[in-house]
């Protein structure tokens, strides 16, 4: 079993910058991937926007990169998403998630963790 919990969001202006942070808790020293995502108000959930391997391996796809970044503290097992020059259309509660395979595919996610709001506005 794996239990996330996400932390870091909160109200920023645009052009500002976020780091949200998952928490990973396992009962098993199976490895798993952590995957992103987020769900805008009254919009379905979004395909991921970041990856990453328990080695490192990292995945943002072509419209994020740039602005989003990906990192893993495994001493804390910790994964954290930078969002940098975040815009409205950002808002939305973002998700942390886990996968015994290298996927983009949320179907694949097993875990989730709660979610935790990012707010952009002026």
């Amino acid at each position: 079993q794996v239990q996330l919990v996400e932390s870091g969001g909160g109200l920023v202006q645009p052009g500002g910058s976020l780091r949200l942070s998952c928490a990973i808790s396992r009962s098993t020293k199976d490895n798993y991937a952590i995957g992103w995502f987020r769900q805008a108000p009254g919009k379905k959930r979004e395909g991921v926007l970041a990856i990453i391997g328990s080695d490192g391996t990292t995945y943002i796809p072509n419209s994020y990169e740039g602005r989003f970044t990906i990192s893993r503290d495994n001493a804390k097992d910790t994964v954290h998403l930078q969002i940098n020059n975040l815009k409205p259309e950002d808002t939305a509660v973002y998700y942390c998630a886990a996968s015994r395979w290298w996927t983009v595919d949320e179907k694949n996610y097993d875990f989730w963790g709660q979610g935790t709001q990012v707010t952009v506005s002026s």
